[in-house]
Order: C-alpha cells, then sequence, then structure tokens
C-alpha cells in the first residue's frame, strides 16, 4: 500500500452542498500532491547538526527556503501533529524493482506496473530517491541463469518522466568477467539519445562487481553452496560441483575483467561515470578502485577494507539489513560494527527498503551514533555518494523532500511524505 503522500491539511469551509464554495475552491489543496509553495508547522524536524522541536517548514517553488523553531503566532497550511520530520530517504542500492517485476520464478508482471509498486513500496519506507539496480550479465552473482526482463527493458521503464519523477534513477551493476554484458553497457553508456542514468545533469552511477566465489561477498565458498541449498534447491554435492565450475569457468575469464576495470576506470577519470565498487575485500581492492578514479565502496566486505576506503577518501556505503540484523548474511563484516567505528558515510537498502528507517531506530537504540548522524545514514550520506548535491537533508536551498515518522510498536513507522516537484 502506498505510503501517504501529505501531512494533515486543514478543513475549509463550504456550500451547502459541503464543497467549497467559489470563493474558498481556489484555496483547496490536493491532498493527493504536495503543493509547491506550503508551510508546515507542528514537527520535530531533524537537521543536519541538531534536532528542533515545534518546528517550522517553510517551502517556495518546491525548496526549503526555512526551517527552525516556529515564531510565536505563526500560521501554516499543513499541521505534522507533533510527527518526526526528516529528508526524504536516498536508496542507493535497492533490488526491489527486481523483486516487483519477477515475484515468483516464472511469473512476471509489466514492467510499467512494477515500477509503480517498486515506488509505492520505497515511499512506504520513506524513500523518495532510489538508485534501481540495472543487472548487466548472463548469470545472477550465483552462477545461475539470468532471467528476464533485459537491461534495455528496465531502463525504458525508469527513463519515463513520471518515474524520474518519483524519484526513479539508475544503479548500472555490471558482471566485469561476463563478455556480452561489458558490451551491452558500453552501448548504454555511449548512446547520447539514452538517458543512462535515470537523473539530469549527474554522471552515471556504475558499479563494478566480481562474484567469483573465493573473493568478495563470497569469500567463503560454502556461503554461496549454502545458498544454492536453501534457495535453489541443489544437494550438497549438487552445490559444491557448481561453485567448484563456475569459480574455474570465472577464472579463465580474468582478462576479461582486467579489460573492463581499465575501461571503466578511463571512464571514471574522465568524469563521464561515478563509479562504485562492489565487496571490495583487502586494501588492494581499494587502492585499485581509487587508483581507476572510483567514488564509492559498496558494502566492504571487512573491517580492513572499510578502513581502507575511509583513508582513500572514497564513501562508504553499507547494507541497512546488516544493521538492523547485527550481522551479514554472508558471514562478512557486520555494518553496525563499522558505523559505531564511524566508518560508514551511507546505507542502501539492498533487498529490503523498510530496514532503512529500520536502521536509524536501531543506530540511535545502540548508543551508536545521535539521531542526526543516524538520518544522515540514509539522506545526506547516500545522496553524496551517488554525486546528488540537491536533497538528503533540511536546509535551505534543498529539495522539499519530507518524510514525517512516528514510532509504532517500537520501530518508526512513516505517517506521511511530501514529494518536491520543483
Amino acid at each position: 500500500m502506498p505510503a501517504p503522500t501529505a501531512a494533515t491539511v486543514p478543513s475549509r469551509p463550504g456550500g451547502a452542498s459541503g464543497r467549497p464554495d467559489d470563493e474558498t475552491r481556489d484555496e483547496t489543496r490536493d491532498v493527493s500532491r504536495a503543493p509547491r509553495d506550503y508551510t508546515l508547522d507542528d514537527v520535530v524536524a531533524v537537521l543536519p547538526d541538531r534536532v528542533v522541536d515545534d518546528a517550522r517548514v517553510v517551502v517556495r517553488d518546491g525548496l526549503v527556503v526555512e526551517v527552525g523553531v516556529a515564531p510565536p503566532g505563526s500560521r501554516a497550511e499543513l499541521h505534522g501533529g507533533g510527527a518526526l520530520c526528516l529528508p526524504g530517504l536516498v536508496d542507493v542500492h535497492t533490488d526491489v524493482l527486481g523483486h516487483e517485476a519477477r515475484p515468483r520464478p516464472g511469473a512476471r508482471l509489466p514492467l510499467d506496473l512494477a515500477v509503480r509498486t517498486a515506488t509505492d513500496r520505497l515511499a512506504t519506507a520513506g524513500v523518495l530517491t532510489a538508485f534501481h539496480g540495472v543487472a548487466y550479465g548472463e548469470r545472477t552473482p550465483v552462477g545461475l541463469p539470468a532471467g528476464e526482463p533485459e537491461p534495455a527493458e528496465v531502463l525504458a521503464a525508469l527513463a519515463v518522466d513520471a518515474a524520474h519523477e518519483d524519484g526513479a534513477r539508475v544503479l548500472h551493476r555490471v558482471d566485469i568477467r561476463c563478455p556480452s554484458a561489458v558490451a551491452t553497457l558500453r552501448g548504454v553508456l555511449g548512446d547520447p539519445g539514452r538517458r543512462a542514468d535515470g537523473a539530469r545533469g549527474v554522471a552515471p552511477l556504475v558499479s563494478h562487481e566480481d562474484h567469483t566465489p573465493g573473493i568478495g561477498q563470497y569469500a567463503r565458498a560454502e556461503t554461496m553452496e549454502r545458498w544454492l541449498v536453501e534457495r535453489a534447491g541443489m544437494s550438497s554435492a549438487g552445490a559444491r560441483e557448481h561453485v567448484a565450475r563456475w569459480r574455474a569457468d570465472r577464472e579463465e575469464r580474468s582478462e576479461v575483467a582486467a579489460a573492463t576495470l581499465d575501461w571503466l576506470g578511463s571512464l571514471a577519470r574522465a568524469g563521464r561515470v561515478r563509479l562504485a565498487g562492489h565487496d571490495p575485500e583487502t586494501v588492494e581492492d581499494v587502492e585499485a578502485l581509487a587508483a581507476r578514479g572510483g567514488a564509492v565502496a559498496e558494502f566492504p566486505t571487512t573491517l580492513v577494507a572499510a578502513r581502507a576506503a575511509r583513508a582513500a577518501g572514497l564513501s562508504v556505503v553499507a547494507g541497512a539489513p546488516n544493521v538492523v540484523r547485527g550481522a551479514s548474511h554472508t558471514a562478512n563484516v557486520s555494518a553496525r560494527e563499522l558505523v559505531a567505528l564511524g566508518l560508514v558515510d551511507g546505507l542502501a537498502s539492498d533487498y529490503v527498503p523498510a530496514t532503512m528507517l529500520a536502521a536509524v531506530d536501531v543506530v540511535v537504540r545502540e548508543g551508536l551514533a545521535t539521531l542526526p548522524r543516524a538520518v544522515a545514514l540514509v539522506t545526506s550520506g547516500p545522496a553524496r555518494a551517488a554525486g546528488l548535491d540537491d536533497r538528503g537533508s533540511l536546509v535551505p536551498g534543498a529539495r522539499a523532500d519530507l518524510v514525517l515518522v512516528r514510532p509504532r510498536g517500537g520501530w518508526s513507522s512513516v505517517v506521511a511524505t511530501l514529494r518536491s516537484r520543483p
């Protein structure tokens, strides 16, 4: 169910029919869309450096122009009812669109419907800007045949103006050992007529991935074997044989990987892409990523890689599900530990959108960060990682993407969203 899209709107007088008369018709609000100009009060606003009680947010032309303590006697069109007011969450890595498009094996829904339901699901979690992972590769990370839809179909669905206005962006995820995947991405990035990034004026966000068993996310071969047994229905022996074969096949394509990284590095250094390295494991992985012009260390799998990324000046993005669970589901480093050590700039939902806001609850509850810092992990931090400087903070000049939140059952729950439409 989509999240509410506006805060409480004061009722207005009408005629005998109960409908607004001519004098009040122009003053009524369409509660299905955030107005371009409005004042919101009676909220607890989370600013980058502090929390403001009894706050007022003034919006003009879809931008925040003022935020602070509500002046005595001030009036507002919208009232938050004491809810927490956050910037709209920014998710730089979500797989929710794939889940919506193929909810069951062999069951595929229309892509335009999947984009709509994915957008609604993300908004329910407070995410108003989302980078949908578009995978380029013939195989899944565990070596199974990749299913439809094809990248071209997904890119077309995300490039529709309505999707873009609703915060849909693209994270290009390329398997560096798959020649056909690299060729497809070359065509996408080299086509001047295609909106390759889903965002105007921002370099496309590209993540290079290598899920060869024995490195990165699957540094322990048994982790992939367990997944194949539990999720793909393989026998233990069959899973071991598959992993051994998958590893041997990929090792034969090491030259493809090296050439792909050289090409991506040339694009990154020229400013034509914003490059992320997926699952860096070692200091050498991070140093190589920085040398090729990378900007983001995405889901570092070890403490040493996270520290190296921080030292290299890269944005570090970790998994929100990892924070909520308190551990990696693939037995890698705990993102909660990385947050506690101050080694994380942003969190991404990966496979569970609801964990973005839940991670804020966990971080604050465990005393790992203040509320403003915890909120930054799902707003301004990810925005900066993606190269977006117009959102993610309640400050003058920022997009007025706002989320109102209340505690419910021990967890924060979104009660309203106000999406900017400048």
